[in-house]
């Protein structure tokens, strides 16, 4: 049995754990899988260098709009994705390198189980380690949640911890989910030049953004794929090289391949939190305080594993927090929550921050709503965009921004001015008259919003 100052489960955001004060500690780092987490194996960094691939597709294809006449002669699907993983993959290599031969952390690569409240068993090939610290934090990320009418039927798929390594793109792909995964893949698969069919279970795709811009996007993503709504899967099979799901309704939806984007579910089934006493959530998730405590003594968590928010921004932050905490614990520091973004990387490209305008209706609140089209800016023009909105809810009394949701090219960057306002309580007209907006820049889309806001 070896014990250690501090126990890391998971090289995700965890891995940040590690910083200099602990330069004369022991830390063991526990990783059954690849360094560095969802986000850079399987998550953000690969598939937005996906979506960039895609975007620059699809500006080709509608460059004639502008009076430019181009043509997409192809696209080598392999090279887009041996860039990628190309890069991704050392960067991979060399933080498993680092903790398995750098100073200060032992890595034990393997598998983690409580058998104690402070005391691992850490299963390593045949191999079993013994490991008890002082402190634990389970850092162990979130997986791809597999539907039963697909795992049970035996039809070949991939989720998106598979899809993006495929040697040859298809000629055609079903996605069975409506949520941001499958929309950003519906996004990728398509400007590359792949039939693509959606079936979602929801009336709506992106059904958890404001309802308008859900409503609004999937219209558009009608347009773009063939959308299945409402659709309840029963079954599914395979026959000829295609795969087919059965839906309730008796219609099959069939394509060359299968990709699976029904959400993620917390990685803690295995972890044997009940030998430990670590309590958990009814979907999973570990449960901890504002600071990042379980509550057992010593054990935290941080990111997918006990966060409402699967987002690797969230999960950076927490870790910072936990990073503070366990230096600190007679000065510890709360996660801050209030204000947490969001982006889908789809066509066109989807933002968020706060509450929906629902939401704010029903907190009571006196709400005051502006929907800027982006055509009704000069750049928006330049851009001959009749389709992408940014909409601001706030409160008409205090003036306070409840929320924004944008829909359109540069979502996520456009949107990034409110979480500043809301973050540090400026009010809608501050921010639309304290500064300069540059003309004529996307940017103006964001003051006009917030000047149509009716306030008393």
């Amino acid at each position: 049995m070896t014990h250690f100052d501090l126990a890391i489960i998971g090289t995700g955001s965890g891995n940040s754990l590690v910083t200099p004060d602990f330069d004369d500690k022991r830390v063991a780092v526990i990783e059954e899988g690849l360094f560095g987490g969802t986000c850079l194996n399987v998550g953000c960094i690969p598939t937005k260098m996906f979506v960039y691939a895609a975007e620059v597709a699809d500006t080709i294809r509608g460059s004639a709009t502008y009076g430019v006449d181009s043509t997409l002669d192809g696209v080598r699907w392999r090279d887009i994705r041996d860039r990628i993983f190309g890069r991704i993959d050392p960067i991979e290599a060399g933080g498993r390198d680092y903790r398995v031969n750098g100073p200060n952390t032992t890595a034990y690569l393997g598998h983690a189980e409580f058998v104690g409240p402070r005391e691992l068993r850490v299963q390593v090939g045949d191999h079993v380690d013994e490991v008890t610290a002082d402190r634990i934090v389970i850092a162990t990320g979130a997986h791809s949640v597999v539907p039963e009418a697909i795992s049970q039927s035996g039809v070949p798929f991939h989720t998106s911890d598979t899809i993006m390594r495929i040697d040859e793109l298809p000629s055609s792909i079903v996605i069975l989910g409506g949520g941001f995964i499958a929309s950003e893949f519906a996004h990728v698969f398509s400007a590359l030049g792949v039939d693509v069919r959606v079936v979602t279970r929801g009336a709506r795709m992106l059904r958890k953004e404001d309802e308008r811009i859900s409503a609004e996007f999937t219209a558009l993503a009608d347009r773009q794929w063939d959308v299945h709504l409402s659709a309840e899967v029963v079954g599914a099979k395979s026959s000829a090289g295609e795969v087919a799901l059965e839906l309730a309704s008796g219609e099959l939806v069939s394509a060359e391949l299968l990709l699976v984007a029904t959400g993620r579910r917390p990685n803690t089934e295995r972890l044997g939190l009940g030998k430990a006493g670590i309590a958990t959530e009814s979907d999973g998730r570990v449960t901890v305080d504002e600071f990042g405590r379980t509550n057992v003594p010593g054990v935290w968590s941080l990111g997918d594993a006990s966060s409402p928010y699967q987002l690797k921004h969230v999960a950076n932050h927490e870790a910072r927090v936990v990073a503070h905490n366990l230096v600190h614990p007679d000065d510890l520091q709360a996660f801050d929550h209030r204000f947490v973004p969001s982006a889908v990387f789809t066509h066109p490209q989807i933002a968020s921050v706060g509450m929906t305008e629902a939401a704010a209706r029903e907190s009571g609140a006196d709400v005051t709503v502006k929907v800027q089209e982006f055509g009704g800016t000069a750049y928006g023009w330049a851009m001959e965009d009749t389709t992408s909105i940014f909409k601001v809810v706030a409160d008409r009394r205090t003036k306070l921004i409840l929320g924004a949701h944008v829909m359109g090219p540069m979502a996520s960057t456009l949107i990034q001015p409110i979480i500043q306002a809301m973050s540090f309580g400026q009010t809608a007209p501050e921010v639309a008259r304290g500064q300069y907006w540059i003309h004529p820049a996307l940017a103006e889309v964001v003051e006009n919003a917030l000047l149509g806001l009716e306030f008393d």
